[in-house]
């Protein structure tokens, strides 16, 4: 054996007591798909300005729990879990999407054999109330967030999140944790801090997880963008920047609220690796 050759088997392997195992490989282990609310609105347009006018709309909202060699990592949590106690669930309002909750997503993590605490990363694509619902089952779980998310004002000046909850406010493109592994991609437009999600799976291979910068199949191959985004100019740029990531890294791209898309997928307690 070469000089090289066996100084890498022998960084590959630990020995306790005697016994010698081979390390795990770094980077992502495992991606699970959480059913995190579904819904459905009366009028596909309003998402594809003059395109299915009058056509109803099913949408999937879905949560990414993805095992690191580092630690859990969440990406989104959904509509609020209160929703699954509410036999009509949540009525939409002026056109908007009418919500279910099938399945809380503690119940999920239950399943996983999972606490809270023990999540150790989370990040959402956006502040809106289908994608953050559940942040604060996490109170201590480090939150990574655009600055320009995190400081966009609700109505009455009232930020987003707890003040207490652990934040790290990002201006770009994060490589959480630093084996380009889990890449958050900032797409604003749709909101002023809309962030993407790059995960390399081993076997799987590249996906992109949209977030809300496309809603839908049919608008992903049209690049439409919905009238009512924070940026019109910016949501457009930010489709060209996920059709460049997806060429550079050959990677596959989930469309969160895509019903079609989303029955394709296996959900948790089923994994992707």
């Amino acid at each position: 054996m070469k000089p090289f050759h066996f100084a890498a088997a022998l960084a590959s392997l630990v020995c306790v007591g005697g016994a010698c195992a081979q390390t795990p490989k770094p980077g992502v282990e495992k991606l699970y798909v959480l059913n995190c609310g579904e819904g459905g609105a009366p009028d596909q347009s309003r998402w594809s300005p003059g395109v299915n006018v009058g056509k109803p709309l099913d949408v999937s909202d879905n949560c990414y729990l993805i095992k690191h060699a580092q630690g859990w990592f969440l990406w989104d949590t959904g509509i609020i879990d209160a929703i699954a106690d509410r036999a009509g669930g949540q009525p939409g309002e002026n056109g908007g999407i009418s919500w279910k909750r099938p399945k809380k997503l503690s119940t999920q993590l239950d399943e996983l054999g999972l606490k809270a605490s023990d999540v150790k990363f989370m990040a959402v694509s956006h502040t809106h109330p289908d994608h953050i619902g559940n942040v604060e089952l996490f109170p201590q779980t480090m939150l990574f967030v655009q600055k320009a998310e995190y400081d966009w004002p609700l109505p009455l000046n009232v930020g987003r999140f707890k003040p207490e909850h652990p934040v790290t406010k990002l201006e770009g493109d994060h490589d959480v944790f630093g084996d380009g592994a889990v890449v958050l991609i900032s797409t604003p437009g749709h909101t002023p801090g809309h962030q993407s999600l790059l995960v390399k799976l081993p076997k799987t291979g590249a996906l992109v997880l949209s977030g809300d910068a496309v809603h839908f199949g049919d608008n992903w191959d049209n690049r439409r963008v919905p009238g009512f985004n924070f940026d019109l100019a910016k949501s457009a740029a930010s489709l060209k920047r996920i059709e460049e990531v997806m060429a550079k890294e050959k990677a596959a791209l989930w469309i969160n609220h895509d019903k079609a898309q989303s029955a394709t997928l296996k959900y948790s307690p089923a994994f992707y690796e």
